[in-house]
């Protein structure tokens, strides 16, 4: 029987959360007006954490799939999750304005009073990072990063880590694409390198050709690293994504006009523009930081504005992907694909 009972603030636990507010200098009788602000804006901020906590969980379960469908309802679902997480990232941005309407001043009036509760203490927007494929090993301030949670907290994060990941679920379907090992798909490319190789192997050929005769002279180097990204897998120090893995990415980027490859494409946009708004929510947050307390450290005992610049500058989680972007070519120099290579990224 369906209940027609339900009551808008007991379904949204009103009655919880508005009374979830208990500011440390009212404990203190030491009234600050702003720290209403402070912690409802952080509460927020748990929420969102805890919605894009939620719709990786979701993504990670289509992508964990032996197959995901390229023409399906599935990938449309990862992209439209995944732009929805893009959306919550960009409202988090704009929160800070919200915050910076609280001066330094007022921050003092109940700073001290906070010790040693800090966001550093987030154990969701830890966990977040790691879902989306943030090694642990790749973290700045590694003595900080667990050392004022609780152990549930801990265990917590560490499941986190020890899940497969976002970035390790891209690179898997990324190497299952499966045009390059289709010899049908070549049947018909007009190679312009004449190499005796299979015709999947002649396109990497031909295109290396056409990116190093487009290089300025200083960017010779280039020529090396295309072979340390695309064809060695042993090269180029510990990667995420395989040659393998790269070849389909950089494939779909360029390609992207073709009909099955245009949903490819906005995963793998989308998951630029989730690092690229993480990014500018460390810079806004390390920003306000430096405004608000200058040189000081952290309540929790991190460095402060110093931690927060390192995060920014170390804790890029699709690099890969966006270093892909050094190797693309004009249109108009793309290599010509065969008819039946063209016939099969057209859904015919």
């Amino acid at each position: 029987m369906t209940n027609t009972n339900v009551q808008y603030g007991d379904y949204l636990q009103l009655e919880n959360i508005l009374n979830a507010q208990f500011p440390e200098s009212d404990k203190h009788q030491l009234p600050a007006h702003d720290e209403m602000l402070f912690i409802i804006i952080h509460q927020a901020y748990e929420l969102w954490f805890k919605q894009l906590l939620y719709e990786v969980d979701s993504v990670a379960e289509i992508m964990s799939k032996p197959a995901v469908n390229d023409n399906s309802p599935e990938l449309q679902t990862v992209v439209h999750r995944l732009s929805r997480m893009v959306t919550i990232l960009k409202l988090l941005v704009h929160q800070i304005d919200v915050m910076e309407t609280m001066t330094p001043m007022d921050f003092l009036d109940f700073r001290d009073m906070l010790r040693p509760a800090s966001g550093f203490q987030s154990w969701q927007f830890k966990a977040l990072e790691a879902r989306l494929g943030l090694q642990y090993k790749q973290r700045f301030g590694q003595e900080y990063y667990i050392s004022q949670l609780k152990q549930d907290k801990i265990d917590i994060i560490r499941k986190a880590e020890n899940e497969k990941s976002i970035l390790t679920l891209l690179n898997e379907w990324l190497e299952r694409m499966p045009f390059f090992e289709e010899p049908g798909n070549w049947t018909n490319y007009k190679a312009v390198t004449p190499v005796e190789a299979g015709p999947e192997h002649i396109f990497w050929q031909d295109y290396r050709q056409l990116y190093s005769g487009g290089l300025a002279e200083a960017e010779k180097d280039n020529r090396e690293y295309f072979n340390t990204v695309f064809a060695d897998a042993n090269a180029g120090g510990e990667r995420n994504l395989s040659p393998k893995a790269c070849r389909a990415a950089l494939f779909i980027m360029l390609y992207r006009g073709y009909p099955l490859l245009q949903l490819p494409f906005q995963v793998l946009n989308s998951l630029l523009e989730i690092d690229e708004q993480l990014s500018t929510w460390r810079y806004r947050h390390m920003s306000m930081v430096h405004r608000m307390i200058g040189s000081r450290i952290g309540t929790g005992g991190s460095t402060g504005k110093d931690y927060l610049k390192g995060a920014l500058d170390k804790h890029f989680i699709f690099a890969e992907i966006a270093r892909l972007t050094s190797f693309l070519i004009e249109r108009r120099k793309l290599p010509v694909l065969s008819h039946e290579m063209g016939q099969r990224l057209g859904f015919q």
